[in-house]
């Protein structure tokens, strides 16, 4: 992910293969000051979601391997969920929900409409396909704009 910070990208190229050893995604990194403390945050996902010992487990293994490897020393460490409403990224993140009802931005309108929502049938290097109603939506990368899971309660 573009604009990680130098420490950030260190803890992701250290963290990336255990979690994925661990059977998780590594989805992002990051290092920032809030207040007069610095946080480690990383971000861990899987299909059908992330529980608290999920983070426990990684953060026991991450923190072990991150000792002394950065050049930097953060106050905190955490290991955390995305959370459910974070937009898509990646590839990788369309792909874990599969099956799953999305909401789609795009650029320009379809059908008059800015905004689609479906389920994930597909999701390759060069399109998405949505399940929309009874037909099925093949969408190039460069035509969607934002995209995230529907949550309905």
């Amino acid at each position: 992910m573009a604009g990680r910070s130098k420490v950030a990208q260190e803890a992701y190229d250290i963290a990336e293969p255990i979690v994925k050893a661990l059977g998780f995604d590594l989805v992002d990194c990051e290092y920032k000051k809030e207040g007069q403390y610095y946080f480690l945050r990383i971000f861990i996902d899987k299909r059908g979601g992330i529980s608290i010992e999920d983070c426990e487990a990684v953060s026991r293994e991450v923190d072990a391997a991150l000792e002394g490897k950065l050049h930097a020393d953060p106050d905190y460490f955490e290991v955390s969920s995305p959370g459910a409403t974070r937009p898509f990224s990646s590839l990788s993140d369309y792909v874990r929900h599969e099956g799953e009802e999305i909401e789609v931005s795009l650029f320009a309108p379809i059908d008059g409409s800015k905004h689609i929502e479906g389920i994930i049938e597909s999701a390759t290097e060069e399109e998405l396909v949505l399940g929309v109603g009874d037909s099925e939506l093949h969408l190039e990368w460069d035509k969607i704009a934002k995209a995230q899971r529907t949550l309905r309660f």
